[in-house]
């Protein structure tokens, strides 16, 4: 969409968005949304941008899309920021770009109060040890910075993938299976669950994935077995507000059924 064009329907825009808060304002919110914030490679080709701006502009997004959540009382964010896969399959230059952007990020959430005033456990999820120096060491700072908070959690997962967390949680179990008497019966979802990477995280209520991508790229598998999910056509860095209430206004007219 052009400049101009942008300008012209800024009116209409405007409009929309107060129809909408007005349509979601008094409803329910979701307690816990994932994000998989998608395209920002194809952005950047069809706009002829280098990928550096590509992760720049997503960075931008990523803050302004959680302040946005923290502002309307959502308690808990998580988001796909680097899959396992990426970790493993792109070059260490596209790599280290997308780490310093994420490092970048949650300093500024820091630094700038937004931890502070929404008292916000900021914490990763995944396999840390595949991160750079440089961010894994700012991500356990800020981890052990903000542990007293708990009136909000914000989960980053970096070099994530919800099958391995699953399988590495099995793993975990077969040692204590080997170490002590274990009887199967005492296993149930709780116990299993306190072999995952971060066993607190709660069951999220609202996935969205931007790009019009229809899929869940191993995001949290089990976490997401019951959530609604809201696939979004435009790409992250073009995300907008509207579309996120867009996204509130779903999930409050669908009835969730568990297991139906």
């Amino acid at each position: 969409m052009s400049k101009l064009t942008k300008l012209l329907l800024a009116p209409v825009y405007s409009i929309y968005e107060r129809r909408l808060w007005n349509e979601i304002k008094n409803g329910p919110l979701p307690n816990h949304v994932g994000i998989i914030p998608d395209g920002n490679r194809r952005w950047a080709r069809e706009r002829g941008e280098p990928l550096s701006e590509a992760y720049f502009q997503g960075y931008k997004k990523l803050r302004e899309v959680l302040i946005w959540l923290l502002e309307m009382g959502v308690k808990n964010v998580t988001v796909f920021a680097l899959s396992s896969e990426n970790c493993t399959r792109r070059s260490k230059r596209e790599l280290d770009t997308v780490m310093d952007y994420i490092k970048r990020g949650v300093e500024e959430i820091v630094t700038e109060g937004f931890v502070s005033k929404y008292e916000i456990k900021v914490r990763a999820i995944g396999k840390v040890d595949y991160l750079n120096d440089s961010l894994r060491d700012t991500l356990n700072k800020v981890a052990e910075l903000t542990s007293n908070f708990n009136k909000r959690k914000l989960n980053i997962a970096v070099c994530y993938g919800g099958r391995q967390e699953i399988l590495d949680a099995v793993k975990k179990l077969m040692y204590t299976i080997n170490s002590k008497s274990f009887d199967p019966e005492q296993l149930n979802e709780e116990l299993f669950k306190s072999y995952f990477y971060l066993p607190d995280v709660e069951d999220m209520d609202l996935v969205i994935r931007t790009s019009g991508e229809i899929r869940i790229s191993n995001f949290l598998l089990w976490h997401i077995a019951y959530s609604e999910l809201f696939f979004c056509e435009v790409y992250w860095p073009e995300f907008r507000k509207i579309d996120l209430w867009r996204a509130i206004r779903s999930f409050q007219r669908r009835k969730r059924n568990f297991g139906a």
